[in-house]
């Protein structure tokens, strides 16, 4: 065994090798400058998710990973979770063909305990794709096409004095591409062992200043081997389609709208299928009153409707949300945003009711508002020292008024090098899954929520470095120290025990090293590397049940990282290849891992690129979460076309 650990370890780095040696050995211009890596050049990459208001990258205090359009197309990803396995910031777990784990700073879940991912909060275009059923994530109803998707901003650390509840870890902003970057046709085609898919679209134009595009896809994935090795019969399958309109109206105006709209079904072992309907309209209208001051109004309506179309058993969901923002500068130091907004969700729940185990909600039917008012500072103590001030008051309907604020300082004491600190505190509010569910077992009550839950609480403590160390070399590192209080756990009741019953009983800290650089060897060729440890110290209160132990958090690795090679072969082939690695996860114990990813494009036209992509190449299968729930996870290969027309 161990022979054959080596045997491809070592086609591993032979493959790396070669991409090195490729690299030294072309002679023919480049596809793409891979040598601009300063901090001056990454100050044109411009993020908006850290304060709400676009700043240089090079600038933004806080532990901000940004994934590019042309990362994202030179990796092969072809889904979101994928995609986001390119930042270092991230635990990313894939546990069947359609479903992901997904977390920042730990606290993945745990689904013996019922507990999920339920601290990150997952924005596309500004739109809130969480449920506030739940907190958590479905993954398997979020698709982009990869070649609209401008760039992902990954922020590890809390964002709640800006984003609101459940933006406790992390948040992630997908930024699709303006229409007017997107004009023309574009086939794309890809076919594989694990997933094909398919999509076409076209961008043009309506008159002299409004710019559209419409795309539709499919995408397959084949059923996966469960945990056993046996066929689990969870092949998934999502056709989607959509628009986007952006509209110059002059006079400082700009209008947008797009809508989505997919229907996805995932088959089951009992041979009945899962469906996943969603669809979403979002529009914004942006005013420029001066060069220092403009303003935002966005709204959008979301209706999800997922059901087991077996016993009908499921949900429909329901979201109106409406924001709005106001950009200014006050005197010469002060950059203000403010704002407030609302948010309304219905949900109509059907249960499942069966002979051994039911789940049930009471009400099963409700109407539920959220309003939040914010304000943020960014205040200039002299040319190189910036002091940040935010708050935000947010009214759920469950807790009431909750407050998050945020402190941040940074300082450059030299143009390619930013220091930075932070301390801030964000919460993850009661949703109708900790107040209002009902298990049972049989005609035993076994599992009640709790109207008396509480916030779950961070106070967080980050610091950071940002440096450009040598010519053609850039270095990221950030550290933090978070306190909770208030975890979620399951107790007894008194006297009876059963039934059982939500709690706040658990507290405790982690806390974690973030770091990740760049090196250009040459204009062609480009050097990446990531790593993160983490360790979390979580006890219980006194009188706490203790059932189910601490691993209901989260189970989580101490450490994993990458390391990315990216060439430019010629003028028309690139190579990229990464080997990562995850360490194992204690509690159920998961082993770690390693694996290589690897993309081959060939560029046969102006208007004609082919790939050969490959992922998971060192082992026929591994696993990347909890047995017995998470399935093995395949290598893969797959020939990609992208026309253009």
């Amino acid at each position: 065994m161990n022979a054959v650990r080596r045997r491809r370890g070592i086609a591993a780095l032979t493959l790396l090798a070669w991409s090195i040696q490729a690299a030294h050995a072309s002679i023919d211009l480049p596809a793409t400058d891979l040598s601009s890596l300063s901090l001056e050049d990454l100050g044109k990459v411009v993020v908006s998710s850290v304060a709400k208001n676009p700043e240089a990258l090079a600038k933004a205090p806080a532990a901000v990973y940004v994934i590019s359009h042309d990362d994202i197309l030179r990796s092969g990803a072809r889904s979101l979770p994928d995609i986001l396995r390119l930042a270092p910031n991230l635990e990313v777990f894939q546990t069947s063909p359609g479903d992901y784990t997904i977390t920042a700073r730990g606290f993945s879940g745990n689904n013996a305990a019922q507990n999920f991912p339920n601290k990150l909060l997952v924005l596309i275009d500004g739109r809130s794709v969480y449920s506030p059923i739940f907190s958590g994530m479905y993954w398997d109803d979020q698709f982009v096409l990869p070649e609209n998707i401008e760039r992902i901003e990954v922020i590890s650390g809390p964002g709640g004095a800006l984003w609101g509840a459940n933006a406790v870890n992390g948040v992630i902003n997908i930024i699709t591409r303006a229409a007017a970057d997107t004009q023309g046709g574009l086939l794309s085609l890809s076919a594989g062992n694990l997933e094909s898919s398919a999509a076409v679209q076209y961008g043009g134009k309506l008159g002299r200043h409004a710019h559209y595009r419409v795309y539709a896809s499919d995408v397959r994935r084949r059923a996966f081997d469960n945990s056993a090795g046996q066929d689990a019969h969870d092949g998934w399958r999502k056709p989607q389609a959509g628009f986007r309109l952006d509209w110059d109206a002059g006079e400082g105006d700009a209008v947008m709208l797009q809508s989505d709209l997919h229907d996805g079904r995932q088959d089951q072992p009992s041979g009945v299928e899962g469906r996943s309907t969603e669809g979403d309209l979002l529009a914004r209208w942006q005013h420029a009153f001066s060069e220092t001051s403009s303003f935002q109004l966005q709204t959008y309506y979301d209706h999800m409707y997922r059901r087991n179309e077996g016993d009908g058993s499921g949900f429909k969901l329901d979201t109106w949300d409406i924001e709005a923002q106001h950009n200014l500068m006050l005197g010469e130091r002060n950059q203000v945003v403010w704002g407030v907004g609302d948010r309304i969700y219905r949900y109509d729940i059907k249960p499942r009711i069966g002979a051994g185990n039911s789940l049930l909600w009471d009400p099963t039917r409700n109407t539920q508002n959220l309003a939040n008012a914010f304000i943020q500072d960014q205040i200039a103590l002299d040319p190189r020292t910036q002091l940040t001030l935010g708050l935000k008051a947010e009214d759920d309907p469950y807790s009431g008024v909750s407050l998050m604020p945020n402190a941040r300082l940074s300082w450059q004491p030299t143009r390619n090098v930013l220091l930075w600190a932070a301390a801030s505190r964000a919460v993850r509010t009661p949703t109708p899954f900790d107040e209002d569910v009902i298990e049972k077992q049989g005609t035993v009550t076994f599992v009640t929520g709790n109207p008396d839950f509480r916030r779950e609480k961070l106070t967080a403590y980050e610091a950071g470095w940002r440096a450009q160390v040598a010519t053609r070399a850039t270095v990221s590192v950030s550290a933090y120290y978070n306190v909770y209080d208030d975890l979620r756990t399951i107790e007894f009741t008194p006297v009876t025990l059963l039934p059982l019953t939500w709690g706040n009983n658990m507290y405790g800290h982690t806390q974690g090293v973030e770091a990740w650089g760049s090196y250009a060897v040459n204009d062609r060729w480009q050097l990446g590397a990531g790593f993160t440890a983490q360790r979390q110290h979580l006890r219980f209160r006194p009188g706490a049940s203790g059932l189910l132990g601490v691993a209901q958090a989260g189970n989580d690795p101490d450490h994993w990282g990458f390391l990315r090679s990216m060439v430019n072969l010629s003028d028309r082939w690139t190579l990229y290849t990464e080997l990562r690695g995850v360490d194992a996860l204690p509690d159920p114990k998961v082993p770690g891992y390693v694996e290589l990813d690897a993309r081959l494009g060939w560029l046969a036209s102006d208007k004609l690129e082919l790939s050969l992509s490959g992922f998971n190449l060192l082992h026929a299968w591994h696993q990347e979460y909890v047995f017995p729930d998470s399935d093995r996870i395949g290598r893969s290969v797959s020939l990609d076309a992208r026309l253009h027309f």
